[in-house]
């Protein structure tokens, strides 16, 4: 029994037109374009970064034990061997993203020298696309390379279920977190989620303890915390010398310290982003760059 032609030539005609309408396919990723990557989910893409903004490691004062603990904990996990996922929490403008930008490239450059070594990535997540985090680490399974999934900023509010994928990922699911994939997160808030909220779902719950148990327990998947407060006046004048050496700003101490303080004073603070916003504005004043 021979085929219709008129039915074949249709089909056919049917199946060229399903092709066009088809998405193409997604190119390969390349992540030896760079050392950072943003994510984007709309198309799903890995944007490479050219030039990351961050300060040397040795600058960063007054967090000295978190800073040797987060390199310590990098490292291990860039030579293979076992490592926590990091929530670093606490007083804004401390430097806790500046950390973890400044330990990636730390650990890189201690790595540089040795042959054979998987490249450590640096990969961020906006906090809005955390729901879009599994589609992330499929695509990072199976690279050759390392890398550090980093969100900043991270908070869930009441009646986001967001956090329900950063859990399922910490946790590791069925398939297992991806052994090349390290999380590491920063937020001002110790469990992820308001202080009000936590004791409104306590006080209008039929079991208050378990009211809030889901939401809370997600920080409990991070193995590493590492908590941030403010810094007094010496831990503050100590960043500011830093960075005036640092970047060779002709002025004198006592001037320095006159100027600083006055600024921090304005500002109602002595944080770390205190200090890098009056090292920026001194320098703009003595017409130097800072690079």
């Amino acid at each position: 029994m021979s085929a219709d032609p008129n039915l074949i030539d249709r089909l056919e005609r049917l199946a060229a037109a399903l092709e066009r309408m088809a998405p193409p396919s997604a190119p390969p990723i390349d992540f030896t374009l760079a050392e950072a990557f943003v994510w984007q989910t709309g198309p799903e893409a890995f944007i490479p970064v050219p030039h990351v903004s961050r300060q040397p490691l040795a600058l960063l004062k007054g967090i000295e034990r978190a800073a040797d603990q987060l390199l310590d904990n990098t490292l291990r996990f860039a030579k293979g061997f076992p490592a926590n996922n990091a929530l670093l929490w606490g007083a804004r403008g401390m430097g806790k993203s500046s950390l973890v930008k400044a330990a990636h490239a730390e650990v890189r450059q201690r790595l540089e020298k040795k042959p054979g070594r998987d490249d450590l990535k640096l990969v961020e997540i906006h906090r809005e696309d955390i729901d879009s985090l599994p589609r992330c680490l499929f695509h990072m399974r199976p690279a050759p390379h390392r890398f550090i999934v980093f969100c900043d900023d991270l908070s869930f509010d009441h009646d986001d279920t967001s956090y329900k994928s950063l859990k399922a990922v910490l946790d590791g699911g069925i398939e297992g977190r991806p052994e090349n994939v390290l999380f590491y997160a920063t937020s001002n808030r110790r469990h992820l989620m308001p202080r009000h909220m936590m004791e409104n779902e306590r006080s209008t719950a039929i079991n208050p303890s378990e009211a809030v148990e889901e939401k809370v327990s997600l920080s409990d998947r991070f193995g590493l915390w590492l908590g941030f407060h403010n810094g007094s006046q010496d831990q503050y004048l100590e960043m500011i010398r830093g960075y005036a050496k640092h970047y060779k700003l002709a002025i004198a101490d006592d001037e320095l310290v006159r100027d600083s303080l006055e600024w921090a004073t304005t500002r109602g603070g002595r944080s770390g982003r205190v200090a890098w916003q009056y090292i920026q504005d001194l320098a703009g004043r003595l017409s130097v760059k800072l690079g």
